[in-house]
């Protein structure tokens, strides 16, 4: 590769930026505490996981035999035979939450997409482009879905096939929906198990609640028919990625044969990443069970310090049980850029990724917003005031629906 003086000189000076920003991200859950240096030889090559990792394809220069064993991996972590599952890794959660999507849609083709309003963004793209007609939820004042409203709203509707989107672990509030409790509303309304669908969405709880002494119902074992998780949060990874994991006889439905590859093709994207199948596969193979709950609790016990700090300062910042993302008031403008906070409404939040290693970043982030607090207080500017919860519009609702 050559590269003119000018060329070369932009390039350094975006790998300074990056060195000075690396640990930038106390507001977003990206783990950055990776390093997958042997991985960079195979940089050389075009690996690309065209089709059914599952399939013979004649397209050799694939990473399949590692994406199965990310798959068996994750199959176990979830608690359904890997012989009764198939899934695959994607370019991120979005990507994971389209096929089930989509899925739920082939096997319902009359159904409607239920979700909460602390859904993830991706999801009102994602009803769009696949024309499916959804509702949005009411929320409780932690982020969970709001069960009562879910309910009335298939009982209005007269669904017969409700597709539920499960959130485990909502992106600003770190809730999870109690999929127990829908699976037992549902079947009080006369809804038979096999007349529905429930995705569970777990971007990043997917690899914090396998390993903690009491988590809330997430997996295969509690009923669910489908998860995403993103292999960038937890994991880490310097791609953004992910796996999608659902029931076999599912997903069979939606296969189709691609016969110049002389493969059949399940997924969303068709050509995809097959270098991410081995950064998964690294992460995974490189940490023990052990490793991983070590690795989590950490994150808690940081989430939890945090917690207690504002409080001690007199700020009002809470977590979801089991959850690392920790919601306090919304500081001033310039501190939610200083510190690279997520923010929505009167909120921000911070998120104790595994690569905050100590409490020095969040303990600076803390003695910053207590000050700017006081000092906003002090102008008479609405300070510490209550957390909105945060919403997300209804759409692509069918027009015999009432309005919400």
């Amino acid at each position: 590769m050559q590269l003119s003086s000018a060329d070369q000189g932009k390039l350094e000076d975006f790998w300074q930026h990056c060195l000075t920003h690396q640990y930038f991200n106390v507001g977003y859950p990206e783990a950055a505490d990776f390093d997958y240096r042997p991985l960079h030889r195979f940089m050389h090559f075009s690996l690309n996981n065209c089709g059914d990792w599952d399939a013979p394809s004649n397209y050799i220069l694939n990473s399949f035999s590692f994406e199965k064993e990310v798959m068996a991996y994750f199959a176990e972590l979830f608690e359904i035979p890997l012989q009764d599952s198939w899934g695959y890794v994607t370019n991120g959660g979005t990507e994971g939450n389209m096929f089930a999507c989509y899925l739920a849609r082939e096997l319902f083709p009359d159904g409607v997409l239920y979700y909460s309003r602390d859904t993830h963004y991706s999801v009102a793209k994602i009803v769009k482009l696949l024309r499916m007609p959804a509702r949005a939820v009411a929320t409780l004042s932690n982020g969970e879905i709001d069960h009562n409203d879910l309910i009335s709203k298939i009982a209005i509707d007269d669904c017969a096939n409700p597709l539920i989107f499960a959130n485990i672990g909502t992106t600003m509030h770190g809730a999870t929906d109690n999929i127990s409790l829908i699976q037992q509303r549902l079947a009080d309304l006369g809804i038979a198990r096999n007349d529905y669908y429930l995705h569970a969405d777990a971007a990043l709880s997917g690899m914090i609640l396998p390993f903690v002494e009491a988590p809330q119902p997430y997996n295969f074992a509690h009923g669910i028919d489908s998860i995403s998780v993103s292999g960038h949060k937890m994991i880490g990874s310097p791609i953004p990625c992910g796996i999608v994991l659902a029931k076999r006889h599912h997903v069979e439905r939606i296969s189709v044969d691609i016969d110049y590859i002389s493969a059949q093709d399940k997924t969303i994207s068709g050509s995809r990443n097959g270098h991410t199948p081995l950064i998964m596969w690294a992460a995974l193979r490189s940490h023990s069970h052990e490793q991983w709950r070590q690795r989590t609790l950490r994150c808690l016990e940081l989430a939890q310090y945090a917690v207690e700090r504002f409080k001690a300062a007199g700020v009002a910042a809470w977590r979801n049980h089991n959850s690392i993302t920790v919601i306090f008031p919304r500081p001033s403008e310039h501190l939610c850029k200083q510190h690279g906070l997520a923010t929505s409404g009167a909120c921000a939040h911070l998120i104790a990724t595994p690569h905050h290693r100590d409490h020095s970043r969040i303990s600076r982030l803390i003695d910053d917003i207590t000050a700017d607090l006081k000092l906003n207080s002090r102008r008479n500017a609405p300070a510490n005031q209550p957390c909105a919860v945060h919403t997300l519009p209804s759409v692509a609702r069918p027009r015999s629906m009432a309005a919400d």
